[in-house]
């Protein structure tokens, strides 16, 4: 009951985004997809953090379904952005699954460091590519939605509905995900794996599939912010671009699957506010509002919640 609560209420969430888009301004229409789009990342951090996993690499799968996105654009002539994220997930959990193997066998700073390198072995390959505009990047053709082109004054609000629709669709599969027996393994994972070996089950296994799933809503996220954005460079595979990722996931905490969406909104506005007064120093902005997240709410944002309802 608790979760399908917390479902709905994200659902009533953005039916009241997608409601109220029309009356946004542009700005306001960018700063929530993309939110959408980063939000879905840190869930899938999020999967990977209950186990006791940090990956540091999880820019590597943004920018694969980044890519994959604007690809269908250049060499297929494909703008159509439900088939851009529908392909984006999908190259980037066949690229996770083979990687998993790998990176599956880790853990501490060695999963993370090794993602890393992932990470980074990818933005030097797009630097060196000029097919894919090296380090100018490429554009990304305008969206269209089951073939449909919206108006130039609308494609903001369509690109917001088609991103809410598909944030909603993957929350209630993880949060399905982790109802089941595999998915309610993460914390025992974290505490103790060589438990989870007596019960029968491969660590291993468990971990491979968080990764592979993580991937794939990493990819969702690449392809929306790539629709958005209309542009795609390699920076989207830095590791500036990961430590985002982990800068949401810890501000909003690992309590529930809506967490990553309140986190990734609150970066979004600490980041617009912070360049908007202070372009040379908003990186400090950011950096003191980790430090006072971690002194005063170490669970995160979702905590406040959880006290709430407790008290």
């Amino acid at each position: 009951m608790k979760n399908d609560r917390t479902l709905l209420i994200l659902g009533v969430v953005l039916l009241a985004v997608v409601g109220a888009g029309p009356l946004l301004p542009q700005w306001a229409l960018f700063l929530f997809t993309i939110a959408i789009a980063k939000g879905l990342v840190a869930q899938g951090l999020l999967l990977q953090l209950r186990a006791g996993l940090v990956s540091f690499g999880q820019a590597l799968y943004y920018c694969i379904g980044a890519y994959t996105a604007g690809g269908l654009g250049r060499f297929f002539g494909i703008g159509d952005m439900l088939v851009q994220m529908i392909s984006g997930a999908l190259v980037a959990a066949f690229v996770a699954f083979i990687l998993g193997f790998l990176l599956a066998r880790y853990r501490g700073i060695f999963y993370g460091l090794l993602s890393l390198a992932l990470s980074m072995i990818l933005y030097g390959l797009l630097v060196k590519s000029e097919a894919l505009g090296s380090t100018d990047g490429i554009n990304v053709l305008p969206s269209t939605v089951f073939g449909i082109r919206p108006g130039q004054e609308s494609v903001r609000h369509v690109v917001l509905v088609a991103g809410c629709a598909v944030a909603f669709i993957a929350t209630l599969l993880v949060q399905r995900y982790l109802n089941t027996p595999l998915g309610q393994l993460a914390a025992a994972i974290k505490d103790n794996e060589i438990r989870v070996e007596y019960m029968g089950t491969s660590v291993r296994e468990a971990i491979h599939v968080k990764y592979v799933i993580a991937a794939a809503l990493s990819g969702i996220g690449g392809a929306l912010a790539a629709t958005t954005v209309g542009h795609i460079d390699p920076d989207m595979s830095y590791w500036t671009t990961s430590g985002e990722f982990i800068f949401i996931t810890i501000l909003a905490g690992t309590g529930s699957v809506v967490a990553p969406f309140l986190g990734a909104m609150v970066f979004g506005i600490i980041h617009t506010v912070a360049y908007d007064v202070s372009p040379n120093t908003w990186q400090m902005t950011l950096g003191t509002s980790l430090l006072l997240l971690i002194v005063f709410m170490p669970e995160g944002l979702w905590s406040l919640f959880i006290r709430r309802k407790a008290a």
